[in-house]
């Protein structure tokens, strides 16, 4: 039985990795929503600016490519700064590009929208090692919620962006600064955790026997497949993300309800994001959950194939499951294939680095199908022949076994 001097003890520690917990949560919820917010009111941007459909497609292309480019930046500033100073800089940074997206002015609308994207590539990356490293006992909880929180702000953003333009006169630019709101939410919750601020290794420790080798890992078996896994999904994510509502259009349904099946297809992916982790940690075979998660998503783009219209609901909802879990395991694997937060990082860099490059193709190769084709049949059968690596790697990545421990 604890002694009355160890309660204040015990309850202060609870109390720190409660914030900690939600602020990593509510950092979560805003890695979508500087992206997602601007799809809604893409159109009214691009009237407003006079700016052509392919300059217009930018504001949603540059940040994924961000997402990728700018992820190999995490390492040495993670041994500068610290993961948890890290992410609260990320943090900052994003409202600072979201406001630079309120100034009237083109070259600020895309040089906000670089920044945005280079903010939450850095906190992409740092999350997965925050988590391992914070929350090691109940990563698969923290990864679980994590992956929800990163469907609820694309929801949120994708869903809401367009109705508060009534409420704002109009104003595209007011509608998406709006937008900061969270983001400055998270920088003050997460100001305790700057005084707080445990170093993670010194400026050199690239030079320290106890580093893990970042090259040592590009080549690693285990690293390749999750890798593999994150990029695959990825491009599908944003593919689908890009183009289901203009498929849904093409085939009779008008724009409205297109766009609202999009977003609602985030509600059983908030659901799937939320319980595969849990649930691949009991699952056997190892690798069913990423068997299922594929089926799901195979058998939505068979249904938009097949009757787009029709069954669009069910073919939205399976797509939701699928590709909630699909991301939710790809995130958890991270973790879960890495021994300690050290290798976590250079895992979690690779991976998002390389697989946000590589998912930055899906729209364009996507649209450029569609173009040479005049349909969806063959676009929708590429997504499928890309269902079938993400089915290889995630089986390879469900393995229980860790990265190679080299160090440098």
């Amino acid at each position: 039985m604890a002694t009355a001097p160890e309660r204040p003890k015990t309850d202060q520690r609870r109390t720190k990795s409660a914030l900690l917990a939600l602020g990593l949560l509510l950092i979560g919820l805003n890695l979508r929503i500087g992206v997602a917010s601007i799809g809604p009111v893409l159109g009214d941007i691009r009237n407003d600016l006079g700016i052509t459909d392919t300059a217009a497609s930018l504001l949603t292309t540059i940040p994924v490519v961000a997402f990728g480019a700018f992820a190999f930046l995490t390492p040495g500033l993670t041994r500068r700064f610290g993961l948890h100073r890290l992410l609260g800089a990320a943090m900052v940074a994003l409202v600072a590009g979201l406001l630079l997206r309120l100034y009237p002015d083109l070259a600020a609308l895309f040089a906000g929208t670089v920044v945005v994207g280079a903010a939450i590539a850095i906190a992409n990356v740092a999350m997965p090692a925050a988590i391992k490293r914070d929350f090691s006992h109940r990563a698969g909880l923290m990864m679980g919620l994590y992956s929800t929180t990163l469907f609820i702000g694309a929801a949120l953003a994708s869903g809401l962006t367009s109705p508060l333009l009534p409420v704002v006169g109009g104003e595209w630019r007011v509608a998406l600064g709006l937008w900061a709101i969270p983001a400055v939410l998270a920088v003050l919750l997460w100001t305790p955790q700057f005084r707080n601020h445990r170093p993670e290794a010194s400026p050199d420790a690239s030079k320290s026997t106890n580093a893990p080798r970042f090259s040592a890992i590009l080549t690693d078996p285990v690293a390749l497949a999750v890798t593999v896994l994150m990029g695959t999904q990825s491009m599908s994510y944003y593919a689908t993300l890009t183009w289901i509502p203009t498929l849904l259009t093409d085939n009779g349904m008008d724009a409205h309800t297109a766009g609202w099946l999009l977003s609602f297809s985030a509600f059983p992916g908030i659901a799937a994001s939320l319980f595969t982790p849990t649930l691949a940690r009991t699952m056997r075979p190892a690798g069913l959950p990423i068997v299922i998660a594929v089926v799901l998503t195979g058998a939505g783009y068979a249904g938009l194939a097949l009757a787009p219209t029709a069954g669009a609901y069910l073919w939205m909802s399976l797509l939701g499951l699928g590709q909630g879990a699909s991301i939710s395991l790809a995130l958890t694997y991270i973790v879960w294939r890495s021994p300690d937060a050290a290798h976590t990082g250079h895992v979690s860099t690779m991976a998002q680095g390389i697989g946000y490059l590589f998912a930055g193709l899906g729209p364009l190769g996507i649209g450029y199908l569609h173009s040479v084709s005049g349909e969806w049949a063959l676009p929708i059968a590429a997504l499928g022949v890309l269902l079938v690596v993400q089915l290889v790697a995630g089986l390879l990545a469900s393995r229980d076994r860790h990265v190679s421990v080299r160090r440098a």
